[in-house]
């Protein structure tokens, strides 16, 4: 495998072997952290974090990902970078790869990030954008696999609103990874039939299987994972909650529904996660509409089953994997 100068844009620009690779990578980078072994494979560069849409695990993954590699990062926050405001994406790209090893941006449009990636002359990396969200499910991928021992053929379930970056870029990686995957939500909420074909030209060729059901307990029958996202996105406004939870109250994760699931499923959950009240939001929204959770419940999120903690630590596992193959010959 060799990634180096490459950028991480998508999983749809990387093939099975080179996924499969730095998931390798990542589980022997996390082994030796855990051990306390130095790996500072990338020994004085310096990286840029873009950050139009700020984030916890995705800012600590890249910041500690870099210290642990021997790397210095710059933190620009939306109030800290010019980026399409009083200087151009071009212009950004260019002033940026002049002073730094590699450029992470998390923000809004894919146009955005592949912009940059077109005009730096260093590694862009892919921290989320409005379509695809890579790094979180190279992580989802690597919690799988140490849950599993494998993913060919794991049963991945996604509940909700498949129409954005955690569908999408579970659906790729399920095809990529010759898994089955299942969006489970009403019609209106599918991912875009474009992408769907895409993938599924992806799946013909790796065994993966694609499937878009309506019904919950039909799609958590069997299923090896079942994965959820929040129901309002970062960015939509406050007004879209009551249509939200009135057409995607059906689908929660509940133990009701977890127990349609194969025995020794798990739950996995990119998070922030509103399972109870006591976050901002959480707290306004349940009692606007009378609930105590929304996409996950409290009894699921905190049970047995639950591996979302694992899956937000292996963030900055894959993260470090990914920017040690781009910037370093390993």
């Amino acid at each position: 495998m060799n990634l180096y100068g490459r950028d991480f844009l998508k999983l749809l620009d990387y093939t099975p072997e080179e996924i499969d690779g730095l998931l390798t990578l990542a589980a022997d980078l996390k082994a030796k952290k855990k051990a306390g072994v130095p790996h500072r494979l990338c020994e004085g560069k310096n990286i840029a974090l873009i950050f139009e849409k700020t984030s916890t695990r995705t800012r600590c993954s890249f910041e500690v990902a870099a210290h642990d590699l021997g790397m210095g990062t710059t933190y620009l926050d939306p109030a800290g970078s010019q980026i399409g405001k009083k200087e151009s994406i071009a212009d950004t790209a260019r002033v940026l790869s002049g002073i730094y090893d590699g450029i992470e941006y998390r923000g809004y449009g894919q146009k955005i990030v592949e912009e940059l990636a077109k005009y730096a002359s260093v590694p862009v990396w892919n921290g989320l954008t409005n379509e695809f969200h890579p790094t979180q499910v190279l992580a989802d991928l690597l919690t799988v696999r140490e849950r599993f021992g494998r993913l060919k053929g794991i049963r991945l379930v996604y509940m909700g609103d498949a129409r954005f970056n955690m569908g999408n870029s579970l659906m790729v990686g399920c095809a990529k990874m010759g898994m089955q995957f299942t969006a489970c939500a009403p019609q209106a909420y599918f991912p875009a039939p474009e992408l769907v074909a895409e993938c599924e030209a992806v799946a013909a060729g790796t065994g993966a299987s694609l499937r878009f059901c309506k019904d919950p307990a039909e799609a958590a029958r069997d299923a090896d994972v079942i994965y959820t996202d929040v129901w309002v996105s970062m960015g939509e406004p406050d007004e879209v909650w009551e249509s939200r939870i009135r057409e995607l109250l059906p689908y929660q994760v509940n133990a009701a529904l977890m127990r349609q699931a194969s025995p020794g499923a798990v739950f996995m959950h990119c998070l922030p996660a509103f399972h109870d009240r006591k976050t901002a939001i959480g707290r306004e929204v349940g009692e606007r509409f009378g609930l105590e959770a929304m996409e996950v419940t409290d009894e699921v999120f905190e049970g047995p089953q639950s591996v979302v903690f694992q899956e937000a630590e292996n963030r900055m596992h894959t993260i470090k994997a990914i920017l040690a193959a781009t910037l370093s010959e390993v």
